[in-house]
């Protein structure tokens, strides 16, 4: 009775073994971008300056880049942040300095990487807003962490600053 059970364990095991290899094809991933997909070549470029450049001296630049479906992807790029600490940025009305009121939290900015922690872009949905950042009445506002919320950097946007670069 136990010599039927192996046997019949042993043939029912190498039957799996024998079919189950046949359904594992390897299939080659499909890597290429759709036409017109993935490119991003209109942006508008700040300067974020140190408020501090005696301590910190936190300074990069925040991009904007306009998307085919009129979207607003936001890229931050800081340098001398601080390992494994969060940096919040956030959009403020006014130049810096003077306004107070957030209009637009952004993610925040990993200090290991220097750059936004969530995902290489913020996305701004609102297909107007790329158009009327050279209008704008802002600035970008960098804090210390999510504690701690003392400004380590700012950079005028807008009306307040030329763009550093453009196209």
């Amino acid at each position: 009775m136990i010599k039927t059970y192996i046997s019949k364990i042993s043939i029912l095991t190498l039957l799996l073994v024998t079919f189950g290899s046949c359904d594992l094809e390897r299939l080659e991933s499909a890597q290429e971008v759709a036409p017109g997909g993935g490119t991003l070549d209109t942006y508008t470029a700040y300067t974020i300056d140190s408020t501090d450049p005696a301590g910190s001296n936190v300074f990069g630049r925040i991009v904007f880049w306009k998307t085919d479906l009129d979207q607003t992807l936001v890229q931050i790029s800081l340098y001398n942040t601080i390992d494994d600490i969060l940096h919040p940025a956030i959009i403020v009305d006014g130049a810096a300095g003077i306004g107070t009121t957030t209009m637009m939290t952004l993610d925040e900015v990993n200090g290991t990487t220097g750059e936004l922690s969530d995902s290489k872009f913020f996305l701004i949905a609102d297909t107007a807003f790329y158009d009327s950042i050279t209008s704008l009445d802002a600035h970008v506002s960098i804090s210390l962490s999510p504690t701690d919320a003392t400004i380590v950097a700012t950079g005028d946007l807008g009306i307040h600053a030329d763009p550093v670069e453009t196209n």
